[in-house]
């Protein structure tokens, strides 16, 4: 009993460090648009969850208490989409909206009938968060799936060295 409970506490250590390097090693730490691919992937998750578990009064309440922070963060992750896709900024945005909600489905339908007893309680955890802070590091550290890897950090500046010209070499 000792042991396991030592062998728990190690690897919990261990995952904290580890998840603490990790996010020191990151390139870019907390960017806004790693923030609002957060709580994007929360509210979907949990739309997809108040659909298939009938709980669309407990969605409408989490949307009413952080309707400003969720607008916040749609308007970075517009920001983003519009900075890294250009004109067809809002087909990828559209394209991200559905594939997560699609992914997350997928999550629910191979759960099977155990998925709203594991998801239910995340209305009550986030019914329980006073601020956006809150609801950010909240979304931040569930396990919400997302359909794919984006670049969320700003791109690095750069600065152009001059262009060297050859001089044409004559030859024979």
């Amino acid at each position: 009993m000792f042991l396991s409970r030592l062998l728990a506490a190690g690897v919990l250590t261990a995952g904290i460090l580890h998840g603490s390097v990790t996010f020191a090693a990151s390139p870019c730490g907390h960017s806004p648009a790693h923030e609002a691919f957060n709580v994007q992937g929360l509210k979907s998750e949990l739309m997809v969850t108040a659909l298939s578990c009938s709980a669309q009064d407990r969605y409408n309440a989490f949307v009413a208490k952080f309707r400003t922070v969720l607008l916040n963060e749609e308007d970075k992750l517009n920001g983003y989409f519009r900075s890294t896709f250009g004109r067809s900024a809002q087909r990828e945005h559209d394209d991200y909206i559905t594939q997560l909600a699609n992914v997350q489905s997928e999550r629910g339908l191979q759960s099977g009938t155990i998925f709203c007893q594991q998801r239910m309680a995340m209305f009550d955890e986030v019914n329980a968060l006073d601020t956006g802070e809150d609801l950010s590091n909240y979304s931040d550290a569930k396990d919400v799936t997302q359909p794919a890897s984006f670049e969320s950090c700003a791109a690095p500046t750069t600065t152009r060295a001059p262009v060297r010209r050859r001089a044409a070499h004559k030859g024979a």
